[in-house]
C-alpha cells in the first residue's frame, strides 16, 4: 500500500481516542451504565488499546474511580477478569465496585509477548490519562483515584500508586510480586524462562537495574497513597514474603499500611472457603471507599 498519501491517510482513519465518539452504553443495571471496548490508546504497529467504563447513575457530583488492573503473570489474561474465584459472581465484582459508587475502568495493556517493561505501566498511565481527559464527559473524579489490582496486576497497580505523576488517593493489592531480583518462592532471577524475565526481555540478573526499576519495593516513597496488601498464607506461585516486605517498606517510610493474610489461600485464593473470598471483597471495596472519603 502506497504511503504517499498521507493527507487521506489521516482522513480515513478512525478518530483518535482522545476525541472519538464515546460507544453506546448497556444498562447492566437500572443504576449503572456500562461501556465495552472503549478505545483509548493507540501504539504505532500495534492493537488499539481498549478499557471498559462502568459508570454508576449521576449522583451528588462525579464519581471516584477504581482503575482495575487484571493478572495473568504479564502474559495473558483479559482486562474485566479479578480472578478464578469471582468468575462465578453474578453481579460480577466490576458490577459490585460501581454499584457501591465508583466508576470503574478495567484496561487493556500490553502483554509481555507484545513490549516489554515497562510498556504496560506506560500503558496504564495513559488510560488514567485518557480518563482525566474525558473526566466532565464521563462524570470521573480523577482525583479521586484507587488502583485495584491482582497478581501481575497487582504488581503493576503498586507501580502505578508509586509513580509520583500519578494521582492515586489508594492501592488495593491482591497476592502481587513485589521484587523482581531476588529469588523467592519458584522465582529464579537467573533464569531466561520466568513471567519475570519475559516482562522485563532478560533474566532479571543479567538486568539489574531494569528488574530494580520494576520492583515496587524499590520504589517505595513517603508520599505514596495508603495501601491495602492482602495475600494468601499458602501462595505458592508468588510468596507472601513478597507483601510482607512491600507493607516493611511503606511504613518504614510513613505511609499508612495494611497488611491482611488469608489462611489456606494459595495463588487467586485457591483453596479459601467463600465466605473467606467475599470478606476479602467486601473489606477491599470499604478501605476503597475510604480512600476516596
Amino acid at each position: 500500500m502506497s504511503t504517499t498519501n498521507t493527507a487521506l491517510r489521516a482522513l480515513i482513519a478512525a478518530p483518535h481516542p482522545d476525541v472519538a465518539p464515546l460507544p453506546p452504553a448497556t444498562r447492566p443495571a437500572p443504576e449503572l451504565r456500562l461501556l465495552r471496548g472503549v478505545p483509548y490508546g493507540e501504539v504505532d504497529g500495534g492493537r488499539p488499546l481498549e478499557l471498559d467504563l462502568w459508570l454508576p447513575a449521576a449522583g451528588d457530583g462525579p464519581a471516584p474511580l477504581v482503575l482495575f488492573v487484571h493478572g495473568g503473570a504479564w502474559r495473558r489474561g483479559r482486562r474485566d477478569d479479578m480472578g478464578l474465584r469471582t468468575r462465578h459472581w453474578a453481579p460480577g465484582p466490576l458490577e459490585r465496585i460501581a454499584a457501591a459508587g465508583f466508576a470503574v475502568a478495567c484496561a487493556d495493556y500490553r502483554l509481555s509477548g507484545e513490549a516489554l517493561f515497562p510498556a504496560p505501566l506506560d500503558d496504564l498511565r495513559a488510560a488514567l490519562r485518557w480518563i482525566g481527559l474525558r473526566a466532565a464527559e464521563l462524570g470521573v473524579d480523577t482525583e479521586r483515584t484507587v488502583v485495584w489490582g491482582e497478581s501481575a496486576g497487582g504488581h503493576l497497580a503498586s507501580l502505578l500508586a508509586l509513580d509520583p505523576t500519578v494521582t492515586a488517593t489508594g492501592a488495593v493489592i491482591w497476592y502481587a510480586p513485589s521484587d523482581l531480583t531476588v529469588p523467592r518462592g519458584p522465582f529464579d532471577p537467573h533464569s531466561a524462562t520466568t513471567p519475570e524475565a519475559l516482562l522485563l526481555g532478560a533474566a532479571p540478573a543479567a538486568v539489574p537495574e531494569r528488574a530494580r526499576e520494576a520492583s515496587p519495593v524499590a520504589r517505595v516513597h513517603g508520599a505514596a497513597p495508603p495501601f491495602l496488601l492482602v495475600h494468601g498464607e499458602q501462595d505458592t506461585m508468588v510468596p507472601g514474603s513478597h507483601s510482607e516486605e512491600l507493607a516493611a517498606r511503606l511504613r518504614d517510610a510513613g505511609v499508612p499500611v495494611k497488611l491482611r493474610t488469608v489462611p489456606g489461600a494459595d495463588h487467586g485464593w485457591y483453596g479459601a472457603p467463600d465466605d473467606a473470598v467475599k470478606d476479602v471483597f467486601a473489606r477491599s471495596l470499604r478501605f476503597a471507599q475510604g480512600c476516596v472519603a
